[in-house]
């Protein structure tokens, strides 16, 4: 059985996409970003990095799992000089669960002022 998890982005419809979904024990997190409506919440890609773990937190709870569930992430970043403090923000989330994890620079995200994007895969146990 399939699951899809909106965030109520005005984006998910026209492009086709969820935040989240769901099929048996695992979940999905579509890319996630510190966007926050027509707002980036977060200057630093600190503050940015913490902003998109909520979410993807968010979405992970709306699919009845939870950040225990999470064993990989990815995280696109357009200045992997940040990468330190990119890895704090993680470590404060998953510290202890220590997901597979991937980090890569890309040359632009959707926006300028958009510093990462995380995506997430959980398995529910």
């Amino acid at each position: 059985m399939r699951q899809n998890i909106s965030s109520g982005s005005p984006w998910e419809e026209p492009v086709g996409y969820s935040r989240a979904v769901r099929i048996g024990s695992v979940v999905e997190v579509a890319g996630t970003t510190a966007q926050d409506g027509d707002a980036v919440t977060g200057r630093t890609v600190y503050e940015q990095t913490r902003r998109a773990l909520e979410k993807i937190e968010e979405a992970l709870t709306a699919a009845g799992a939870s950040l225990t569930d999470v064993v990989r992430t990815r995280i696109f970043t357009t200045d992997i000089s940040q990468w330190a403090e990119i890895g704090r923000a993680h470590g404060e989330f998953f510290r202890l669960i220590r997901p597979a994890a991937t980090m890569v620079e890309v040359r632009a995200l959707i926006a300028p002022e958009l510093l990462v994007e995380i995506e997430a895969t959980a398995v529910i146990s």
